[in-house]
């Protein structure tokens, strides 16, 4: 008695083994399914991609960067030729009081 115990447990062993493996199989399967439709459908999103936005982003903190550079050098030159027009007027004004 004692061995056709032991052989029952053992098959049922065997049953619960190949069941777990079986519910392995049917979760890879599920986990592919999913995972490919959920890809299919952010993909019908037109939804850009992280490392694009990381990369568009970077361009526009640097044209910024670039933009304030280039104003502050405008506004110089634009003192500049304000300060050498008003140096031109007043040199102008002096000679032709003389």
């Amino acid at each position: 008695m004692t061995n056709g115990t032991n052989r029952i447990l053992d098959e049922f062993a065997k049953v619960m083994t190949d069941a777990a493996g079986a519910a392995q199989g049917v979760r890879r399967e599920f986990e592919t399914l999913f995972r490919s439709q959920a890809e299919r459908m952010l993909h019908s999103m037109d939804l850009v991609q992280r490392e694009d936005f990381e990369a568009v982003r970077d361009m526009a903190v640097k044209a910024r960067e670039e933009n304030a550079a280039l104003l502050s050098r405008i506004e110089a030159l634009e003192a500049k030729l304000a300060g050498g027009e008003s140096a031109k007027k007043s040199t102008s004004s002096t000679q032709s009081k003389k």
